[in-house]
């Protein structure tokens, strides 16, 4: 393995090699930092001139000054980067990306997370439903989103999602018609995803229209939006509806192991929720990261004293609920600041925001600071889960059929295997393989910036400062920037090689 991963860093720092100097090369010929002094009415335009052209060594031939540049960049290895500076601010490039990427990680990890799994999920249903009414729809939504041009969909978003919804918060209340109507909708839509008989499909959208219906009527009659929290009661219902759901998918409700392992791991989350927000008091980041690590560990733990046939699967069924419980309860400890931060004199009222990655001014401990970022957050987080999720959705979809139709799943399911364990077990895996490829690439390319989302939403990142360097024909940010993309997917392509491996054993790396 070590053979070959020295063979694939290599090659690909060849490549990179090359690529940064083509980029250079194209820079230095089709930039001109000079123009805005040709264009100049200055008496000592010359001279001005001058000083530029030795400030940016433009008299040295470009194959030379790459070499420069290369020196500078090697120095990266041993963590002396040297990438240059900025002749428009003065600024070293090293800062200036120390600056845009934290806050494009910021905005494309939650983005690409939620995508990858919404994505999968609902493709993986839609070919477990094929030529269904759901299945339909998928496809439909999924081709419009996918064709709709994202500056569209932000601006939509803006208009609708921030501003609409801030004006709907001065009355928070639905019609009688509108519930009806929403109802319905839901309803379809979980019996289309459940399938079945008829009859059980009229149960089902009963019991879903029903269930939307009267959570709506609570939220609208209670202002619950004014103040919003969830509480224990709440965590537990979601926890022990979360632990059935991932028991049945990974284990089977047979496994009553695993099935108790997700129960006692929801009864610690909240039994854990009330020493919890005396602890949440004095919170940082740090600890929340802990906190975190933690609660995988403990449900962990918890399915591997339950033990059973099968220990790893108590033990992971046991980590995930532990994962969403403790999820959960970080929610909750947010919401309990929504009502101050909502009226504070810089929100007025109007917490979505649509600009910029912070409120100027806001004063707050550790939970308002978060809650803030989380609304700056939510606009661009959306458009850019909309325009991933489509393309993740087919991709699953597609994947997941033709894994379907192969000899082995025949096979499994004459031997009298059950349907989940043929599914989950032996073509869910398979099907993840063209993602293996696709995912890496896609998390490296939106770390590039996603250039018109930042611009609309005036997000200052990776996408912004390549923007706005290209345009003031600057090009050692721009060098910066494309170091540093051009590394990431570098390493997704090793990543993606090692994924092969550990989802398909007939793979070797050291083959």
């Amino acid at each position: 393995m070590l053979t070959f991963l020295g063979r694939r860093i290599l090659s690909s720092a060849i490549v990179l090699l090359g690529a940064t100097f083509i980029v250079y090369m194209l820079l230095a010929y089709s930039l001109d930092p000079l123009e805005d002094l040709y264009q100049s009415t200055a008496p000592n335009k010359e001279q001005l001139i001058e000083a530029r052209v030795r400030l940016l060594d433009l008299d040295t031939p470009p194959p030379v000054r790459w070499l420069k540049w290369l020196g500078g960049a090697a120095g990266c290895v041993i963590g002396q980067c040297d990438l240059g500076s900025s002749w428009v601010t003065g600024q070293q490039v090293t800062s200036l990306l120390g600056s845009a990427i934290p806050s494009t990680v910021q905005l494309v990890s939650m983005s690409t997370v939620v995508a990858i799994l919404l994505g999968i999920t609902v493709g993986i249903v839609s070919a477990l439903r094929q030529y269904t009414g759901f299945d339909y729809g998928v496809t439909f939504m999924s081709f419009v989103l996918y064709s709709l041009p994202s500056f569209w969909v932000a601006v939509l978003l803006k208009l609708w999602g921030a501003i609409g919804f801030n004006d709907f918060l001065a009355d928070p209340s639905l019609s009688p018609l509108t519930i009806v109507a929403l109802a319905v909708v839901a309803g379809a839509i979980w019996q289309a995803i459940l399938a079945g008989p008829w009859r059980r499909r009229l149960l089902v959208f009963g019991v879903g229209a029903v269930a939307t219906a009267a959570l709506l009527a609570f939220v609208s009659a209670t202002g619950w939006l004014l103040n919003p929290q969830l509480g224990p009661v709440v965590i537990a219902l979601l926890g022990v509806g979360t632990a059935f759901a991932l028991t049945a998918i990974f284990a089977g409700l047979r496994n009553r192991k695993a099935l108790y392992t997700a129960l006692t791991t929801v009864a610690v989350g909240v039994a854990l929720w009330y020493p919890l927000q005396f602890l949440f008091q004095r919170a940082t980041g740090l600890m929340i990261i802990v906190l975190a690590v933690a609660t995988v560990g403990i449900g962990a733990l918890i399915g591997w004293l339950f033990g059973g046939a099968d220990r790893s699967v108590s033990m992971r069924i046991g980590a995930i609920t532990a994962l969403v419980v403790g999820l959960l309860i970080f929610i909750d400890r947010i919401m309990q600041v929504w009502y101050a931060y909502s009226n504070a004199s810089k929100i007025n009222n109007r917490p979505i925001a649509t600009i910029g990655s912070q409120t100027p001014g806001l004063n707050g401990d550790y939970w308002v600071e978060t809650l803030d970022t989380f609304t700056h957050l939510v606009l661009p987080t959306v458009a850019l889960i909309l325009i991933s999720f489509a393309s993740y959705t087919r991709y699953s979809r597609a994947s997941l059929l033709e894994v379907m139709n192969q000899d082995y799943i025949r096979t499994a399911r004459a031997k009298g295997l059950p349907e989940r364990v043929v599914t989950v077990r032996h073509a869910f895996r398979n099907a993840l393989i063209p993602l293996a490829t696709i995912v890496p690439l896609d998390i490296a390319t939106l770390f590039g910036g996603a250039i018109i989302t930042e611009r609309i939403f005036a997000w200052s990142g990776m996408g912004t400062l390549f923007i706005t360097s290209l345009g003031r024909a600057d090009a050692a940010p721009v060098m910066g920037y494309f170091l540093v993309i051009g590394t990431l997917l570098v390493v997704a392509n090793i990543v993606v090689d090692f994924l092969y491996a550990a989802l398909d054993p007939r793979i070797r790396v050291n083959a």
